[in-house]
C-alpha cells in the first residue's frame, strides 16, 4: 500500500503519467497490519534518533540507513497524522492510533490510494512474474497476463500464514534470479523443560542470558513472563531475534539464566540480601522470597536453595529458617536470584510474527530498492533479509522501504 502510494507521489510530482496496480491475493487489504499491536496497530516507534532506531534490527539495520532517513518514524506519524489518523507515543516509545483500532491506519492508506488513482484488483494471487525483454509479465491464477514496466515484491515473510504471508514471493525473487538466506521464525516465545506452577507472572525488567554449553549467545535487559510452557514477552522475543537461526530442540537445548535484579551487582545484591536476613531471621525461606518475588516464583525457586544450615544440617527449603543459612546459603540463595537457570527445549510453535531471512540484501539496491540482478524489479518489507525486536520495528521498516521503492520505481 505504502509503495503503491509512493508511485503514484513520485509520478505526480514529475508530472508524469504512471498507472499503478496493486495485486491482492485476499478479498481485502491489510490483513497483517489490521492484527498487529493485538488489533491496536503499533505502526512504529517513538525513537526518531535514526541511528538509535537501528540498533533494533538484528538484520538489515546498515541496509534500511537511506529508506529510515528518508522515511523516519517522524515523518511517517506525520504522514499517517496528516492524512486523519490522531496518534500516540506511550511510554515504552511504541506508537499507536489514539482510537486503539488498527483499522484507521488501513482506512487511512486505502482512501490515499483511491484518491491517488491506485487500482486495486482483490481475489488475484500471482502464480510467476517473469521477465520478457523489458517488460515483466506477470501471470495470475486465473491465466490473466499482465505486462509492468516495474514490479514491487511486498508480499512478505511466511508468518501469520492465515493473512495470506505463505512465503509466494521468495520463489518469485528464486525465478527472476535471486537468493533466499535462511528462513527462521523470529520474535517466538520460548519453550522450557522445567515445569514450574508460575504462568502469567512477568517481570517489567529482568536481564535474559542465551547461552550454549556454558558459551554465552545473546543476552537483553527488558520485560518478560512466565507462561504455562515457558516464557515469552518483549526481552524472550529480542533473544529469539537473535537466535533465529539457532537450532533448538529437546535433544538439543539452549540454556537461559535470568536475572531477577539487572539494576544491582553481585555484591550489592548480597549486601542487600544480607540486611534483609538480618530484619526477617525468623522467617521461613518462601516467606522470605516473597518480600522479593511473587508468591508462585517463591515456591519454584526455594526447594532449590536447599540452604544448609550451621547446626541442623541439610533442610528442606521450604521449611528452612533464613536466620539460620550459613554464608555459604546466603551466597546460595543470591546467586540463583541473579542465575536463575531454565532449559529452552524449543520455539513456541505458530506464534512467531515475523520471518528472519529473506532476498539477500547484497543483491538489493540499498538506495533504491532495487534489484541489481533483475533491472525493474523492486523490494520492499519483510521479503527481504530485514527483521527487527517488537515496538513497531517491524511495520516502520515497511513503510520506509515500501515508499522508497514506490518513489524509485515511479521515476
Amino acid at each position: 500500500m505504502m509503495a503503491a502510494i509512493g508511485a503514484k507521489s513520485a509520478a505526480r510530482e514529475a508530472g508524469e503519467p504512471c498507472e499503478v496496480l496493486l495485486l491482492e491475493k485476499n478479498e481485502s487489504l491489510g490483513a497483517k497490519v489490521l492484527i498487529s499491536g493485538g488489533g491496536r496497530c503499533n505502526l512504529t516507534s517513538g525513537i526518531f534518533d535514526v541511528k538509535e532506531l537501528l540498533k533494533n534490527y538484528p538484520r538489515g539495520a546498515k541496509f534500511l540507513m537511506t529508506a529510515m532517513f528518508r522515511f523516519s518514524p517522524e515523518k511517517v506519524m506525520e504522514w499517517f497524522e496528516s492524512h486523519g489518523v490522531a496518534l500516540k507515543i506511550e511510554k515504552d516509545k511504541r506508537v499507536f492510533p489514539k482510537s486503539n483500532e488498527s483499522r484507521d491506519i488501513v482506512a487511512a492508506l486505502e482512501k490515499e490510494m483511491r484518491d491517488a488513482g491506485v487500482k486495486v484488483l482483490f481475489n488475484s494471487a500471482v502464480t510467476s512474474v517473469a521477465k520478457v525483454g523489458e517488460k515483466s509479465q506477470i501471470e495470475l491464477k486465473d491465466g490473466q497476463k499482465l505486462d509492468a514496466d516495474a514490479v514491487i515484491l511486498t508480499t512478505g515473510g511466511n508468518a501469520y500464514r492465515h493473512t495470506g504471508s505463505t512465503g509466494d514471493g521468495y520463489a518469485f525473487a528464486t525465478g527472476l534470479g535471486h537468493t533466499i538466506t535462511p528462513l527462521a521464525p523470529s520474535l517466538s516465545s520460548f519453550l522450557i523443560g522445567e515445569q514450574y506452577e508460575s504462568a502469567g507472572v512477568s517481570f517489567d525488567k529482568a536481564k535474559l542470558t542465551l547461552l550454549r554449553e556454558n558459551k554465552k549467545l545473546f543476552e537483553r535487559v527488558g520485560p518478560f513472563l512466565f507462561t504455562h510452557r515457558g516464557v515469552s514477552g518483549p526481552a524472550v522475543f529480542a533473544l529469539s531475534s537473535y537466535a533465529a537461526h539457532e537450532e533448538i530442540t529437546p535433544a538439543n537445548p539452549l540454556n537461559l539464566i535470568i536475572d531477577f535484579f539487572p539494576d544491582e551487582n553481585l555484591t550489592a545484591f548480597g549486601e542487600r540480601i544480607a540486611a534483609l536476613i538480618n530484619k526477617n531471621p525468623k522467617k521461613h525461606l518462601v516467606g522470605f522470597l516473597d518480600i522479593l518475588l511473587p508468591r508462585s516464583l517463591c515456591e519454584a525457586i526455594a526447594p532449590l536453595v536447599e540452604a544448609k544450615s550451621g547446626e541442623s544440617g541439610d533442610c528442606t527449603a521450604t521449611g528452612e529458617i533464613v536466620g539460620n543459612f550459613t554464608k555459604e546459603g546466603r551466597q546460595k540463595l543470591v546467586r540463583i536470584l541473579k542465575e536463575f537457570k531454565l532449559t529452552v527445549t524449543g520455539r513456541s510453535a505458530g506464534e512467531e510474527f515475523v520471518t528472519a531471512g529473506g532476498v539477500n540484501l547484497a543483491e538489493v539496491n540499498t538506495n533504491t530498492m532495487e534489484s541489481k540482478i533483475c533491472p525493474g524489479l523492486y523490494f520492499a518489507g519483510e521479503i527481504l533479509d530485514i527483521d527487527a525486536f517488537t515496538g513497531g520495528f517491524n511495520l516502520q521498516a515497511s513503510w520506509a522501504t515500501g515508499a522508497l521503492a514506490g518513489s524509485c520505481a515511479a521515476a
